[in-house]
């Protein structure tokens, strides 16, 4: 059996990418939506696009790992009118129901 190489790309690498090729925004755009400088942004976007690069040219798989990120609380609203915080650490199957009255939540 033959495995496929792979190339690892951090979380930042890969919302590096996704802001700048996908989101088409400018490299000061990029940073300040990161938090960190347009030259620290400039060499996380490097790294991305070199490791992306060998993937595709060299057959790799690409694999998103780790990284230093902050997981931001969704603030959510149901039908009720009732608001909550909803934290990436809750429970899967009751996190984004209404704490009040378990009614999902409608979208903003």
């Amino acid at each position: 059996m033959r495995f496929l190489s792979e190339v690892c790309l951090s979380l930042e690498e890969a919302e590096s990418i996704r802001l700048k090729d996908l989101d088409c925004l400018d490299q000061q755009q990029c940073a300040e939506h990161m938090n960190i400088s347009r030259p620290t942004f400039q060499r996380v976007l490097s790294s991305a696009r070199k490791k992306i690069a060998d993937a595709l040219l060299n057959g790799k798989a690409v694999r998103i790992t780790g990284g230093n990120y902050e997981a931001v609380a969704l603030h959510l609203r149901c039908l009720n009118g009732h608001e909550w915080d909803f934290q990436w650490t809750s429970s899967v199957n009751t996190g984004h129901l209404c704490p009040k009255c378990k009614m999902p939540p409608i979208d903003s």
